[in-house]
């Protein structure tokens, strides 16, 4: 889709979008989430977003699906962090949703939910990729994700972010092919060449 189609969709829902947004923002701060330990956690999701507004164009098909692309990105870690459930979500994406729009988001924020487990590699197991790779629009998100936390981790000047960023390189190759669902004949699980470029 050409770049000006989109924003025009973007600009199109500007109301929806920010109020999604400031609903996800008000969500992360009822329990206190940080992030860096410093920032409102706002700021990580607004990082998401900003990918998701720049790159969008690649992949999204039609205009129906602008919203939940948006919604995926600013409610991408709800469930995992915030204490919501899958209905609490459901619920959210009813406010400026059709149903299959809201269950469109929905599923989103589901599939970038981490499973359960003591470390990070039992969090981030093989199942919690398929759902990435069998959910469209969620393999585009999450690489929005990893951009924007890769690109803080790199502009930060502090351990713990040093320590992430080296992570994040040693973790590449795996984590680019675990969530390509090379389904190329479908855009909504594509992931832009452009993105994985800036990232690699």
């Amino acid at each position: 889709m050409e770049q000006n189609c989109f924003q025009r969709w973007v600009s199109k829902y500007e109301q929806e979008i920010s109020a999604i947004r400031e609903n996800a923002h008000a969500v992360h701060a009822s329990v206190n989430q940080a992030y860096d330990k410093v920032h409102p956690y706002g700021l990580h999701l607004d990082m998401v977003a900003n990918e998701v507004a720049k790159y969008g164009h690649e992949v999204c098909v039609r205009e129906e699906d602008v919203l939940p692309l948006f919604f995926g990105a600013y409610y991408h870690d709800s469930i995992e962090d915030a204490r919501q459930s899958y209905n609490d979500v459901m619920k959210a994406a009813k406010q400026w949703m059709n149903d299959e729009q809201a269950r469109m988001a929905a599923e989103i924020v589901y599939a970038m939910t981490n499973e359960k487990g003591r470390t990070r590699a039992e969090r981030a197991n093989e199942k919690y990729y398929q759902g990435i790779r069998e959910t469209p629009y969620a393999p585009f998100v999450k690489l929005a994700d990893r951009l924007a936390n890769f690109t803080y981790s790199v502009e930060s000047q502090n351990e713990a972010n040093a320590y992430m960023k080296d992570l994040y390189i040693e973790e590449m190759p795996h984590f680019l092919a675990a969530i390509d669902a090379h389904r190329e004949e479908d855009l909504r699980f594509c992931l832009p060449a452009d993105m994985k470029e800036k990232l690699q």
